[in-house]
């Protein structure tokens, strides 16, 4: 799940994501921040709390926590769909009806702007086409309220498996050279 980024003065970086979901949306974003800067635009993070007025009196990292409570929280599944399985995941529907039967949102249109906030702040992930596609702007809303949307938390393990991505290539190369600085990247 490793990557390179060679910058203009022939500097070679590498980066390795934990899973393969995580390093599609490390080369999804860097590719867009590319391509603002390519395009003369100045690149900057959009708050999604600032875009949908979303009340500073909501924690989402205190949401974010009892979303994964293993009791009451949101149970973690095994979907298949399209002839892959999706380990560790849940769908858009169980995201509302968890944030409504926890009167964290009073109907399903506000679940879906928390929901957003959260799935644009990292708290949460998509998986699987459907969800992707909405998530990079193709749909109405990024979160989507169906069965067949798939979502998952960033730190859960989740993997699918008969599953690779043709949009990013990665070529493997041998590594070589010194480790300058060893670290790990955070979206947040």
């Amino acid at each position: 799940f490793v990557f390179k980024l060679t910058m203009a003065k022939q500097q070679d970086h590498f980066f390795q994501a934990a899973y393969l979901e995580e390093r599609d949306a490390w080369v999804r974003d860097i590719k867009k921040a590319i391509h603002h800067i390519d395009g003369g635009q100045r690149f900057a993070r959009k708050s999604t709390r600032k875009s949908i007025r979303l009340p500073e009196t909501i924690n989402l990292s205190a949401l974010y926590l009892s979303m994964k409570d293993p009791e009451k929280g949101i149970k973690e599944l095994k979907l298949e769909k399209d002839k892959r399985v999706f380990n560790y995941c849940f769908t858009g529907t169980c995201v509302i009806d968890w944030l409504v039967s926890s009167s964290s949102v009073r109907n399903r249109r506000e679940g879906l702007l928390l929901a957003s906030s959260l799935l644009s702040e990292g708290y949460l992930q998509p998986a699987g086409d459907t969800s992707k596609a909405a998530a990079e702007g193709l749909s109405d809303t990024p979160f989507l309220d169906l069965s067949d949307a798939y979502y998952y938390f960033p730190d859960s393990g989740f993997f699918c498996e008969g599953y690779s991505s043709d949009d990013d290539v990665v070529l493997k190369e041998e590594f070589r050279g010194t480790i300058v600085k060893q670290g790990c990247l955070l979206k947040q």
